[in-house]
This record gives structure tokens, C-alpha cells and sequence, in this order.
């Protein structure tokens, strides 16, 4: 039996990500032997509760940790990254990782603040992260080592799928895969609504449409068209057809795009904001 390589971990915040972070870290029991430390701020509610749930290992010093570490991932809001940057900048290594999953921090904003040749890495997870159906977008600096490269991987593959793009296509297609779920909750809600109208209690309701919506996002991921398996369900005339029809003359299409862009702005404000803020 091979023998599994550990690498030790220090999470800096202990918030929703991290927790979903630490639980696919766990589930995925690859060839990764995952020794894990968790430091936060404040909240020493939340960090006993991972404690507990993970048996990870509660930090009060995170400076101390740091050093020892492997994988530095930053699990803190993007607000709270420059502080602990400036600490950390005095104390990493060329041959520790340190990746962020905060928006807006870019490995760009990552590099400038840490010492040259860092190794650095952004990774963004959408919401289903916590139950391992993420689909996360990962940019990877250019001194990140293979060795890096496959623990951080790892890493990703225990929070669902993972897309390794550059880091302007993270900003780019944050919208789409880390904001779209609310998009998709928003229609999910509206069609339960519906079905409760026609006297189908909440729970059957929630049930209907969750089952719906997983049966065509299975058939998208089959690598169909979308538009063409929207014609296989709409007969001519018929009345699919004529809900398509309110969608259309509501610019269903273009309010979504432009919901996109209106996400993409404000990311992108919220990003040079945090930039100058530096």
C-alpha cells in the first residue's frame, strides 16, 4: 500500500468556505494525507465547531503556523486580506503555497504583496461547494510548482469540478458561475410558487422544480446544445412553445446577460476599491 504524502494546511478564517474547504479536504481521501490548522479573528464559536466536526486543529498564533505550513489558503472577506498579507510577507516561502478564495483579490493582488517568486493562487467556489458540487474557477501563478499544482488540485476536486483559467476569465465568469446560483434560486423560487398555487404543498413543490432543474443541468453537461434541447421539449404551436413566448417578448435572454454585467461591475469596482485600499 503506497503511503500517503501529508501536507499540513493553515486556514487564515473559519467561515462558510473554509468549513466547505475542509469537509471536501476530508471526503476526498486521495493520496493526500491532509494535516490541517485553522486560525480566525473572532468568532470562536464557528472554530470550535470545525474543531469538533474535523478533528482540524484550532490556532490562536497564526504567525507561528505560517511557517511550518505547506498550503496557506486565506478563507478571510477580501477586506480583511491586506493586514494579514503585510504580516505574511515577512514570514513566507518560496516553497509554500498561498492561495486565496476571496473575490477580487486576483493572484496579481496576491503577488504584488507577497515577496517575489511567491507561489500563488486564486481559486473561486460557488455556493454547492459545501456539498461537493462547485464549480470553481482557479487561476494559478506562474511560479506555482507541479507539486503545488497537484496539491491544489486536490484540493478543488473535493469541493466538485474546477476550471483552470486565467485570472482575468475568473473575473470574468465569476458572475456566471460563483452569482448565477442566485440567478438559479430566483427562478427555482418563482416556479415553486407556481406549483404551489395548484395546491402542491412547499415540500413537493421544492422537491418538483430541485428534480427539474437537476435532470436538465445533467442533460447540458452531456454536452448538448441548449437551444436544442429546448426545441426537443417545444412542440410548434404547442405550449411550451407559448411559455417561450412570454420569455421572449420579456427579453428573458437580455435581462440575464445584463444581470451578468451589472455582477461583472460591481466586482470590478469592489476589486479596485480593494486595490487602492492596499
Amino acid at each position: 500500500m503506497n503511503k500517503l504524502t501529508q501536507v499540513r494546511v493553515l486556514f487564515i478564517g473559519a467561515g462558510r468556505m473554509a468549513r466547505a474547504m475542509i469537509s471536501g479536504m476530508i471526503r476526498q481521501r486521495g493520496a493526500i494525507d491532509w494535516e490541517i490548522h485553522v486560525a480566525n479573528r473572532s468568532n470562536s464559536v464557528r472554530l470550535a465547531e470545525l474543531v469538533e466536526t474535523f478533528r482540524v486543529t484550532a490556532v490562536r498564533d497564526w504567525q507561528t503556523t505560517a511557517s511550518q505550513a505547506d498550503v496557506i489558503v486565506l478563507a478571510m472577506p477580501p477586506d480583511e486580506h491586506q493586514p494579514v498579507l503585510r504580516e505574511l510577507a515577512k514570514l513566507v516561502r518560496k516553497d509554500q503555497l498561498v492561495a486565496s478564495v476571496a473575490a477580487g483579490i486576483g493572484v496579481s493582488g496576491l503577488q504584488a504583496a507577497l515577496p517575489q517568486g511567491t507561489q500563488c493562487a486564486w481559486m473561486m467556489p460557488n455556493t454547492a461547494a459545501g456539498i461537493g458540487e462547485s464549480m470553481t474557477l482557479c487561476a494559478i501563478g506562474d511560479s506555482v510548482t507541479e507539486v503545488h499544482r497537484h496539491r491544489l488540485l486536490e484540493i478543488l476536486h473535493g469541493l466538485g469540478l474546477s476550471f483552470v483559467c486565467t485570472e482575468q476569465q475568473v473575473h470574468d465568469l465569476t458572475a456566471i458561475t460563483g452569482s448565477a446560483p442566485a440567478f438559479a434560486f430566483q427562478f427555482a423560487k418563482a416556479l415553486e410558487d407556481s406549483a404551489t398555487q395548484f395546491g402542491v404543498d412547499l415540500h413537493d413543490a421544492r422537491h418538483l422544480v430541485g428534480q427539474m432543474m437537476l435532470g436538465a443541468a445533467k442533460l447540458i453537461l452531456t454536452g448538448q446544445d441548449p437551444l436544442a434541447l429546448a426545441a426537443e421539449v417545444t412542440t410548434p404551436g404547442g405550449a411550451t412553445a407559448a411559455g417561450l413566448a412570454v420569455l421572449e417578448e420579456a427579453q428573458f435572454t437580455t435581462h440575464l446577460q445584463a444581470a451578468v454585467d451589472a455582477t461583472n461591475r460591481k466586482a470590478r469596482s469592489l476589486s479596485a476599491k480593494s486595490a487602492e485600499d492596499a
